[in-house]
């Protein structure tokens, strides 16, 4: 009975009032060919890229989420739109995409249908807008659950693309968003009435994603650490760091949470970050500075993606805080504050995710116990993600690779810069980062277009290909005998 009663509550019926018109929207895009369903998905993209529009959506998210900053918001639209537009342009994803004449394999690509896509405060125009084009390439609907923060600026991204859809004479129900006020009963009566769910955001919503009943792609915990090796230049190092942690104020998951440094390199590191403006605390700031991030032993609203000086600022007006040297920290406008942490763990709550421009540094003696730092920081949060590496020797990153719970070793780049796919590295661009197994994940890639097709296989007779038993045990055969 109450089963019955939540499929006829107000949120169910809202819900599937969307999907009925999702579903015959995607009716009419599953006819497109390939050129049509392009223009879908450029039309998505120029919604949010257009400068005046993408500043806007910019302005408008910091002022209704408090997180980040206006110009690295307009530079992640711009830059993670026009990079997934250049994966996808030219990618077969409607009809045959594939063919293998030895195999006798032909690919077809199919729609998954309607698309429900949650998505986090932290990038409430970049999010939507990477996970609608994504959609659209496989002739998909797609709805939006935004956080409820996010709703007013999700809404006006949207209403951009309907705008542009209205150009190319295609459907505006291709893509929607949960009306406000965006709640959790909404949001899982969509994860439950969709085709796919793509959640990216709170590890809440991760695990409601995976409970919901709907196939589901979900991402891992970001903690992001950072190694840097006897062999690195501090400052190219260092320049990539403070590049990478201060962006947006360090909101993404990609950002370094921590940074390794083995022991000779750690000094020459820490004067090449302050002399990028970066302000090493000493223990009694350190301790003070906890209170304000974690009151309740969870990290606090009132720090998440505010700048350094922002920080500093409330720190200065605290009580019981040392109040001279924290209005002396906001005064220089630094770029990002650093601990010193030597140990893990829910004690050590520097050790975790901290969404801010402040980063524990460790010393350790070698690249081995570096490596081992990392095992036990991800073994607290972070599992699957992704480390950083800022190395002459490239051989390590492999041995990273080979050792370490992740999905990505980013070596001597600027990490949450390159996690996501960028210009100058060959992963896809994309905001949803796949953890893996390690993170609770059913995948390891950067998500893409081809997480949202089905692919149907048709498979004709080829000459019959029967191995030898010597072909298949041989090697066996040879160490360990027939019996």
């Amino acid at each position: 009975m109450q089963m019955n009663e939540e499929k006829d509550s107000p949120a169910a019926r809202t819900v599937a009032a969307l999907v009925a018109r999702a579903r015959a929207a995607q009716q009419v895009a599953e006819g497109y060919d390939q050129q049509r369903v392009d223009e879908l998905v450029a039309a998505a993209g120029w919604a949010i890229m257009e400068p005046a529009r993408n500043r806007a959506l910019a302005e408008l998210a910091v002022a209704d989420t408090g997180i980040g900053n206006v110009d690295d918001k307009v530079r992640k639209n711009h830059r993670k739109t026009l990079g997934l537009l250049r994966d996808l342009q030219g990618a077969r994803s409607v009809g045959v995409i594939h063919e293998d004449a030895d195999k006798g394999i032909t690919e077809i690509a199919r729609p998954v249908g309607v698309v429900c896509a949650v998505t986090p405060s932290t990038n409430p125009a970049a999010t939507p807008a990477n996970k609608i084009i994504n959609a659209l390439k496989g002739s998909n609907a797609v709805i939006v659950a935004p956080s409820p923060k996010g709703w007013s600026t999700c809404a006006q991204l949207i209403a951009h693309i309907h705008a542009q859809f209205d150009r190319i004479g295609a459907p505006r129900d291709l893509v929607q968003c949960l009306p406000a006020p965006v709640d959790k009963a909404s949001t899982h009566e969509l994860m439950r009435q969709c085709d796919l769910v793509v959640a990216t955001g709170s590890q809440a919503n991760v695990r409601a994603a995976y409970t919901c009943g709907t196939p589901a792609f979900g991402v891992g915990a970001g903690n992001v650490a950072s190694i840097v090796d006897e062999t690195a230049d501090a400052e190219l190092a260092a320049e990539r760091i403070v590049l990478s942690k201060t962006f947006d104020n360090a909101t993404s998951c990609s950002s370094e949470n921590s940074l390794v440094a083995v022991a000779s390199a750690a000094e020459p590191l820490l004067a090449a970050l302050c002399a990028r403006g970066a302000w090493l605390l000493g223990a009694a700031r350190k301790a003070e500075l906890a209170q304000l991030m974690w009151p309740e032993g969870r990290l606090s609203p009132a720090v998440i993606g505010q700048s350094a000086t922002r920080i500093a600022e409330k720190m200065a007006a605290r009580e019981g805080a040392g109040r001279p040297e924290w209005q002396a920290i906001a005064t220089a406008r630094p770029s990002m504050l650093i601990v010193e942490e030597d140990d893990f763990g829910e004690d050590h709550p520097y050790s975790g995710e901290k969404l801010s421009p402040v980063i524990a540094l460790y010393r350790v003696a070698d690249f081995a116990q570096a490596a081992d730092t990392v095992r036990q920081l991800y073994a607290y949060q972070g599992a699957g993600h992704s480390v950083g590496l800022h190395s002459a020797r490239p051989e390590r990153a492999l041995a990273l690779g080979l050792r370490l719970p992740v999905s990505r070793v980013i070596l001597n780049q600027p990490h949450c810069i390159a996690t996501g796919g960028s210009f100058d590295n060959g992963l896809p661009f994309s905001l949803s980062m796949g953890c893996g197994t390690w993170g609770g994940n059913n995948f390891s890639d950067n998500l893409n277009y081809r997480h949202y097709l089905n692919v149907t296989r048709v498979s004709q007779p080829i000459p019959e290909q029967v191995p030898s038993e010597r072909e298949i045990f041989g090697s066996f055969f040879d160490k360990y005998g027939t019996a």
